[in-house]
């Protein structure tokens, strides 16, 4: 009987694993493998005029997984635009996931890293920064102060940004960035599978007027009290509290040996601070047992709040792109995703990351190169810094030679006339302490 129970729910669970997936869409997958590019429009956007960029198909420097190749931005100070056309699909009444990894090979100094989901026609060719889209997800670095993760809505044709300030990731290992939207208009943000954010379309984008408003015209009620702790009213000063003095005699002080009484006067003993003064009296803070909290102001519906039970609805999503501009190029897109299921995006990360300590390891082992390399490149620049700066030394001596041997009274003279004017300087000080005018001192040479 317990093997027959035991069997039926696993049975049951099948049932289930295999229902929720039959419900769940994939509505784009794109693992960069053989074919891709039959997927994917290279825009010519910025081309003509010299600014475009290129897609090239890589694992990279250091990937995980040599065979597991995306595409990376080739071509400093350059726009890279690239999009690929997917079944028309809408988030109405479901749940949109979208997801993709990108990896910072370069130093980037500044550039974005983002992804786009575009809707209504787009003629792929002109894809550039100037495609209205529906959703834009992903980094942006510049220097070091600059490390934006962008969310940034459209809502009835204008964009909306996210007014949270969220930071993304700025190492040069492969990262997963994720946003998902909810029919609720709730969303969470995800890296690498942790949550990094989570909150509601309604609050953390001004998008729609807030529900609730502060009511200005509320004013504290004139019995609220908001005094955590007051004086206990059956507090007594202790009796003669008051007569302590703030300062005693010093009692170990003594009267010194030689004092007069005629000429000092009485002695007195110097004052120290009376350790039994406890400074003015106040009664102990006790809890007030009418205390009823900090007043706040209190919220009332907006008159000028309107809901939109479609404000998570995107427009009818046709295309995803890949839209950046960056002052260094290097950084690898893939594992692009579209869905509705978050779990399943949580396999594909887990699935990528089963490689992440070989990722570590080879981008540690060309670390290890790049420092040999730039030590090796330093090393020659200091060396030929010392032989130019030999060179010069041996020419500015050759010179010097060759000046003095074509020409050379003018130094004998130049010697001359300079320790003529040390011997005159030596004599007139000699002279001059002994309160003495040389006779030679108004017709010295100048």
């Amino acid at each position: 009987m317990a093997r027959h129970s035991s069997t039926v729910t696993l049975k049951l669970l099948l049932l289930l694993f295999l229902f929720r997936f039959s419900i769940s869409e994939i509505i784009f997958e794109e693992r960069f493998e053989d074919g891709w590019q039959s997927r994917w429009v290279k825009s010519d956007w910025k081309r003509s005029e010299g600014k475009a960029g290129a897609f090239r198909h890589t694992p990279g420097k250091w990937s995980g997984d040599p065979d597991d190749k995306g595409i990376q931005t080739s071509g400093d100070a350059k726009h890279f635009a690239i999009s690929a056309k997917i079944p028309e699909f809408t988030n109405k009444n479901r749940t949109l996931v979208l997801q993709y990894s990108i990896r910072f090979e370069q130093d980037i100094e500044c550039g974005g890293g983002y992804i786009k989901l575009l809707s209504g026609f787009v003629n792929q060719k002109k894809f550039g920064g100037d495609t209205p889209y529906s959703l834009m997800f992903g980094p942006d670095i510049c220097g070091t102060q600059t490390k934006k993760l962008h969310v940034l809505l459209s809502y009835r044709g204008q964009n909306y940004p996210i007014k949270k300030e969220l930071e993304c990731e700025t190492d040069k290992l492969t990262h997963f960035y994720t946003f998902i939207l909810r029919p609720d208009a709730g969303y969470s943000i995800l890296i690498d599978n942790r949550e990094r954010d989570s909150g509601s379309m309604y609050t953390d984008w001004d998008i729609l007027p807030p529900r609730k408003i502060k009511d200005v015209k509320a004013i504290k009620p004139a019995d609220w009290d908001d005094r955590e702790y007051i004086e206990d009213p059956n507090a007594m000063k202790p009796k003669g509290y008051d007569s302590i003095p703030k300062e005693i005699p010093d009692p170990k002080a003594k009267e010194p040996d030689n004092w007069d009484e005629e000429e000092d006067g009485i002695w007195k003993a110097p004052k120290i601070p009376n350790p039994k003064y406890k400074g003015p009296w106040k009664p102990k803070k006790i809890k007030n047992p009418n205390y009823k909290g900090k007043w706040k102001i209190p919220y009332i519906d907006n008159p000028e709040f309107e809901d939109d039970p479609d404000l998570y609805v995107l427009k009818p999503i046709k295309y995803v792109g890949i839209e950046v501009w960056q002052v260094k190029a290097g950084s690898v897109f893939d594992n692009v995703l579209i869905c509705d299921d978050p779990e399943y995006a949580k396999q594909v990360v887990d699935e990528v990351f089963a490689n992440r300590e070989v990722e570590k390891e080879a981008f540690e082992e060309a670390e290890k190169v790049r420092k040999a390399q730039e030590e090796e490149e330093a090393q020659r620049a200091r060396e030929e810094g010392e032989k130019r700066k030999r060179e010069r030394g041996y020419d500015r001596r050759y010179r010097d030679r060759e000046r003095y041997r074509r020409h050379p009274r003018d130094y004998d003279d130049y010697h001359v006339s300079i320790n003529l004017y040390f011997t005159y300087f030596f004599l007139t000080t000699c002279y001059l302490s002994m309160g003495m005018l040389p006779n030679y001192f108004h017709f010295m040479p100048l």
